[in-house]
């Protein structure tokens, strides 16, 4: 767990969704996220899954990075994905929790270790900090939050429940 794991919003409000950020700090230990996370889903809106991610937030499952990140790179990206590039860019060898498609291409050409919702769903499967997977996926789903079918069942066979 010595790596610095950054967060972009969609993992976080995925996890939101299935009671699953909690899990953060036993896989992954600080889990830090740029102000512009901060302000995407800490807004005021007062939403559940806002009231989740409050909790957690004072709960320390994740922090804010105490210093500005000025976003760089690809214009195309918004300036939370940008911010979070940047934050991983600054610390080589970071893993960076993100699940849109352009974002994670540009964190790959930059070299930046990246997994999304779905890997962090696996890796509570595998650490048995979930009974099923499938079942977190399920919930997911009725939740509207949408990950690839090719990606959940590749999560399902690595976990052993296809």
């Amino acid at each position: 767990m010595a790596r610095l794991v950054i967060s972009d919003a969609s993992p976080l409000i995925g996890l939101s969704r299935v009671d699953g950020l909690g899990w953060l700090p036993r896989l992954f230990g600080t889990v830090w996220i740029p102000g512009q996370v901060k302000s995407e889903i800490l807004s005021g809106r007062k939403t559940v899954d806002e009231t989740a991610l409050r909790k957690a937030h004072e709960r320390g499952w994740f922090k804010t990075w105490p210093e500005a990140i000025k976003p760089r790179g690809r214009l195309d990206l918004d300036e939370v994905e940008r911010a979070c590039i940047e934050l991983a860019n600054r610390h080589p060898g970071s893993l960076l929790l993100i699940d849109e498609r352009d974002g994670r291409a540009q964190a790959r050409e930059c070299g930046i270790t990246i997994a999304g919702t779905a890997a962090v769903i696996s890796q509570a499967r595998t650490q048995k900090l979930i009974p099923s997977a499938r079942a977190v996926f399920e919930q997911l789903h009725k939740s509207d939050f949408r990950i690839a079918p090719e990606v959940i069942h590749a999560v399902l066979d690595r976990v052993g429940e296809r």
